[in-house]
């Protein structure tokens, strides 16, 4: 296995055949300098996420959740251990080899939305796909999150579920290999937090695309083929589901 840093290309044959880690982080430590405090946010972590997964990253606040991953999609470096994107080491990896893997590899979606107001849905979502290498068309990445007939309309004139909609189309446009999602119905009702979970379920299933959904909502773990929980800096435990619950059968 090679251990040179991201480079921007995959491995040949690395999106086919059986599953395969797609993240494999080690030993992760994160420490934080707040003056002389130290505030370790991970703790020689280590986990696999596979390809083609639905992931669920539970815990209470402060247990490392966000920090996780923010490593794993490059937007922060571990103090200590190491992450590799298939054969990419991408704690070897530079800021720019790391913008790179963002921009080619991975789809955010927050718990807030960042969509541009001044922006339709189909032009928030177009701004990405003029930086992606392989872009979706935007209007199949609306549709495909049920707003083909939202278009033309402003962030002002959506919901605050629609909005999150755009913003997981506009992740999606780009094709990622993985998507990372921080809290994406902390935001929302209960009613429109499902059509949001329902929606990165599908681009799940019909992409392909490996998901994670950190949260501290409990109920959502029904959902993922594998619910791993976090407390204080660490994985306190792996599950898997021997059945993904629907998401219109989750209780909270």
């Amino acid at each position: 296995m090679t251990t040179a840093p991201f480079s921007g290309a995959l491995p040949a044959g690395a999106l086919t055949g059986p599953a395969e880690p797609v993240f494999r982080a080690r030993d992760l430590s994160k420490v934080y300098r707040v003056g002389e405090l130290e505030v370790h946010a991970l703790r020689s972590l280590s986990l696999e996420l596979y390809r083609g997964e639905f992931v669920v990253i539970l815990g209470p606040s402060g247990s490392g959740k966000s920090t996780l991953l923010n490593i794993l999609g490059g937007l922060d470096v571990p103090t200590a251990g190491s992450v590799r994107f298939f054969d990419h080491d991408l704690t070897a990896a530079n800021e720019r080899e790391r913008t790179r893997f963002r921009r080619e590899h991975v789809g955010f979606v927050f718990q807030f939305y960042n969509l541009i107001p001044s922006l339709t849905a189909r032009e928030n979502v177009q701004l990405v796909c003029e930086m992606a290498a392989h872009p979706m068309d935007p209007v199949r990445a609306l549709t495909l999150v049920g707003l083909e007939e939202r278009l033309d309309h402003f962030p002002a004139q959506l919901s605050g579920g629609e909005q999150q909609r755009v913003a997981i189309a506009r992740a999606v446009a780009k094709q990622p290999d993985v998507l990372l999602c921080d809290e994406p119905t902390g935001a929302l009702d209960f009613q429109t937090g499902k059509l949001v979970l329902e929606v990165l379920e599908r681009v799940n299933r019909e992409l392909g695309t490996t998901v994670a959904i950190i949260t501290h909502n409990v109920a959502i773990g029904g959902m993922g083929d594998r619910v791993l929980r976090m407390h204080s800096g660490q994985i306190a435990s792996i599950e898997r589901n021997a059945v993904r619950a629907p998401v219109d059968t989750l209780q909270w």
